[in-house]
């Protein structure tokens, strides 16, 4: 097997010449030949000065380099795409398919026999994932980690739960303007991700889970010297494996691992954001993870970790009270412990090396959970022929059962005209609904599903409503909100047909959302879609490439051709 720098050789019909020219260059870093003819372990950095979740990249880098060097290979650093949440323009995931190109053909580009990726925020870690299940080079993942908890006023905070819980009592007149802009300095007090169970932590666990990285790696708070350690250990084992050619990727994203996804996914109170990104790994592999699977093991595995917003406490806490590894324990016959990780064992290892903290109550037992059922529910019916997500963990129970008026907003830009507007006919037993915010018509499906409360509505105490749309929502928000529906409105899903004033009905018991007219109503409106003139599609570049080829939530939100066809 050829390994090092004979790997990938560039093409210039001469292999031998090809070989001396590489090393040629690459000695004008000052190289020797000892550490040329060492296997090569690529390190991917991810530190951006727009990315202040990744602000500790560059001392995870030269973790993993030393542990890489003690264990006897050669560390090679090489950029790639960094995506950060609210500096993406026009949405992080209308990037991610961007970022997972990127990773994989600089894997496959460059002279590697193993890699270490290093992410977090928020579409970042699940395109790492997407690259490393189509390359099938030993892979080990390390997390940047979760933020450190900020305080105001003798409350914990957190982003970004907290930043929509005090926003929304801003816009609600409840907080003036001199303090929120105090808050607004002491929500995000360190770097990392988010400190509650946003997409960033729900991603770090699930990998954790999958096996992908190694133990404790989801939860490690971002600041910590442990967080150093853990990626000098990273270093360590990817030069193992580069030496003993595994585990891949493919050894390790089996059947037991999505499964295992989907029960942590459920068991945290995971963001919906990782129902489509787990999609699209699946779509990577030969395997596949269905809504219906998930919906059915919600119905199996309860919320165990307390923490927001499902709950009360922030990644730290879990952290100190043993981490995914503990988490794992308590789910007992719901995981299968014998799936294979990168560290070279089974979950079965990590679960006998946790850590029993006494008096912890941050992870429940089985027999005391934070909700009898998983974090989210599957939703079917006239208005989501393909299906649709709600967090009914993050919801209001009175409002999983209700029906309501609708009110319609075409896009964002009219819920953001409207939304406020005192004229507004609109009360809190309405269903709000927002449409043309999905893959393509948005385009990149944003996060638009958390609509706001209507100010005038805020006003007289009103915190959730009925919320639905063909967007996501971030895994940090609270409310009774129904995302992803499917097919989106731009492509003539039946959200495309919703008219104010009709009548929608929420049944989450019954796993329906439905649009309340007769199916002849609902023809002639599908007709009347059906007739208009076509929407224009961009011109050129990446953002026609991700109009012509983006797949629907339910497949990943991931590009029809990246998808591993059968046989391969």
């Amino acid at each position: 097997m050829t390994r090092g720098l004979r790997k990938g050789l560039t093409s210039y019909g001469d292999d031998g010449f090809s070989l001396f020219l590489r090393k040629a260059f690459i000695k004008a870093m000052g190289y020797s030949d000892d550490a040329l003819d060492r296997p090569i372990v690529g390190i991917t950095n991810t530190y951006s000065d727009y990315n202040p979740c990744h602000g500790n990249v560059p001392q995870l880098v030269d973790a993993v380099k030393r542990g890489v060097m003690l264990a006897g290979a050669m560390p090679m650093v090489f950029p790639t795409i960094s995506i950060h949440e609210s500096f993406a323009h026009p949405t992080s995931m209308f990037l991610r398919n961007l970022m997972a190109m990127d990773t994989e053909e600089m894997i496959r580009a460059q002279p590697m026999d193993a890699v270490v990726v290093i992410g977090g925020c928020d579409k970042t870690l699940p395109a790492q994932i997407m690259a490393a299940a189509s390359v099938n080079l030993p892979t080990v993942v390390v997390p940047v980690g979760p933020m450190v908890v900020g305080h105001h006023k003798g409350e914990v905070l957190g982003a970004c739960t907290d930043c929509r819980r005090l926003w929304s009592a801003h816009r609600a007149g409840e907080i003036d303007a001199a303090e929120i802009d105090v808050v607004n300095g002491r929500l995000a007090p360190s770097v990392g991700t988010c400190m509650v169970m946003g997409t960033a932590s729900t991603m770090a666990c699930v990998i954790e889970a999958m096996g992908l990285s190694l133990p404790m790696s989801g939860t490690i708070p971002a600041p910590h010297a442990e967080r150093i350690r853990l990626a000098e250990a990273s270093g360590r084992r990817a030069a193992e494996i580069a030496v003993s050619g595994g585990p891949k990727p493919g050894d390790l994203l089996t059947p037991a691992a999505f499964r295992n996804a989907a029960v942590v996914l459920q068991a945290i109170g995971g963001s919906t954001n990782g129902v489509v990104h787990l999609a699209a790994i699946a779509s990577r592999t030969p395997h596949a993870f269905t809504l219906d699977e998930l919906d059915a093991i919600g119905r199996q595995a309860p919320v165990l970790v307390d923490l927001k917003p499902s709950g009360q406490h922030y990644m730290e806490h879990f952290h100190h009270a043993g981490g995914v590894p503990k988490l794992l324990a308590h789910l007992g016959d719901l995981i299968d412990l014998d799936a294979p990780t990168v560290a070279g064992g089974t979950l079965r290892d990590a679960v006998a090396a946790a850590e029993d903290v006494p008096g912890q109550d941050v992870i429940r037992s089985r027999d005391k959970p934070i909700k009898a059922v998983g974090s989210m529910a599957v939703l079917y019916g006239n208005l989501a022929p393909r299906g649709a997500i709600i967090k009914q963990a993050a919801a209001s129970p009175a409002l999983l059962q209700h029906t309501g008026r609708a009110v319609v907003f075409e896009n964002v830009a009219d819920m953001g005209a409207r939304i406020d507007d005192p004229d507004l006919d609109v009360t809190a037993d309405d269903v709000l609904v927002l449409r043309n915010t999905g893959p393509k018509g948005a385009p990149g499906m944003p996060e638009a599903g958390y609509l706001p409360i209507p100010k005038k509505l805020g006003r007289q105490g009103v915190k959730d409503m009925v919320r639905i749309s063909d967007a996501r929502m971030s895994g940090t928000a609270f409310g009774t909100i129904v995302l992803h529906i499917t097919p989106e409105s731009a492509v003539g899903g039946p959200l495309a047909l919703v008219r104010t004033g009709d009548l929608i009905r929420l049944d989450v018991a019954a796993r329906r959302i439905d649009l309340l007219i007769d199916a002849a109503e609902m023809a002639a409106r599908q007709s009347a879609w059906d007739a208009q003139p076509p929407q224009p599609v961009p011109e050129r570049g990446y953002a026609r490439l991700y109009h012509e080829s983006v797949t629907q939530a339910d497949e990943g939100c991931d590009f029809a051709f990246m998808a591993r066809r059968p046989g391969e």
